[in-house]
């Protein structure tokens, strides 16, 4: 085995990716299912995320071989690190109210499905966010690492976490405290994983309900990239049939 950092993470991200691909296929096979069955019913697909787990929430979002109906649902102040001092950002996920507002004013409504992906689960946010989500008739996917639950205290009133108000959760089998090497010459760990394999994790989802709609004889809604001759075209066309269903372009 190499000594060299970079191997090491390389090698933990690819022992992390292929424990995903092998211990949550029947949860990849299950929620692709579920985003093929709100497609192909009229309904709406939504993701939302906090911090560091919004860029895979944004990574499924207009985005060349992406489903096209896949929004963001955006909570300001949290898309990403958009705010200084960035430690307000993480203190807008432990608000106790806030998902319940973003809802109400959101175009979210019962039969679709919103994809929540949160890496502790343990926050008001995303545990909000699912139980409001769902009493609405909104289907609920938590991408989340389990582990979280078993390790830390939920930051909810409930005492739940995101997987216990979910349809279906996603484990992304990241160890607490999302770092993956340590060395004795540094005193704390580091390389985090969490982001290269919750995105993963999640564009397996999308290749499934991909290959789920062709299955039914239903053109899958997808995005090209705008660099390849034609691809503006197919996404002026694929945006304008489904705009009824898309809304990052207003």
């Amino acid at each position: 085995m190499s000594d060299k950092p970079a191997d090491q993470f390389f090698d933990a991200a690819i022992d992390l990716l292929t424990r995903v691909r092998d211990e949550e296929a029947p949860a990849i096979e299950a929620a692709g299912t579920l985003l093929a069955d709100t497609v192909a019913s009229g309904g709406r697909l939504f993701a939302f995320g906090a911090g560091h787990s919004s860029l895979a929430a944004q990574d499924v979002v207009y985005r060349a071989g992406g489903l096209a109906l896949m929004n963001l649902l955006a909570v300001p102040g949290v898309v990403g690190v958009d705010v200084v001092p960035a430690t307000l950002g993480s203190a807008l996920e432990r608000v106790d109210g806030l998902a319940s507002a973003v809802l109400d004013t959101s175009p979210v409504r019962a039969g679709d499905t919103l994809v929540i992906i949160s890496l502790s689960g343990r926050n008001a946010l995303p545990v909000e966010m699912a139980m409001n989500a769902r009493a609405l008739g909104v289907h609920v996917i938590g991408v989340t690492s389990v582990a979280y639950a078993a390790q830390t205290k939920s930051r909810h009133a409930s005492g739940t976490y995101l997987k216990d108000h979910c349809d279906l959760v996603l484990d992304s089998k990241i160890s607490v405290g999302d770092a993956e090497l340590t060395l004795d010459s540094i005193p704390a760990p580091f390389a985090p994983a969490s982001t290269v394999v919750t995105t993963a994790l999640l564009q397996a989802v999308m290749a499934t309900a991909a290959a789920s709609l062709a299955d039914r004889g239903i053109e899958p809604p997808l995005l090209r990239s705008g660099n390849v001759d034609g691809g503006h075209e197919w996404n002026g066309r694929v945006l304008d049939e489904y705009r009824d269903r898309i809304f990052y372009r207003r």
